[in-house]
């Protein structure tokens, strides 16, 4: 599992808070309880969102809840479009791809 990798498929490896050392990243930020989405993929045993099998990401309302509607706005963030990538490339490669790009919302379209 790559850690720099959020369970709904953002990239921490290129978020300020996480280079600084001052947010361990998704899967270590044991405060993050209120993540249904962080949640549900350690429940399973995901490393995000595009390891699950349940469900399609337009059903699920853990993935698709109010606050990341917000989230959404707020940080112009495509966290869909994330997972998608990194099912199309996997996880190695979808990290690979953001950090050259310097990107950690919005994932590179090749």
């Amino acid at each position: 599992m790559n850690p720099e990798i959020a369970a709904c498929g953002l990239y921490c490896g290129a978020c300020p808070k996480y280079l600084k050392g001052s947010c361990p990243g998704c899967r270590k930020y044991e405060k993050a309880t209120w993540c249904a989405v962080r949640a549900c993929c350690i429940e399973h045993g995901w490393e995000s969102c595009a390891d699950c099998t349940l469900l399609e990401l337009g059903e699920c309302r853990k993935f698709n809840n109010f606050i990341s509607k917000i989230f959404t706005v707020v940080f112009r963030s495509d966290r869909r479009g994330c997972v998608e990538r990194i099912r199309e490339v996997g996880s190695e490669a979808f990290a690979a791809e953001m950090k050259l790009a310097g990107r950690m919302n919005r994932p590179v379209k090749k």
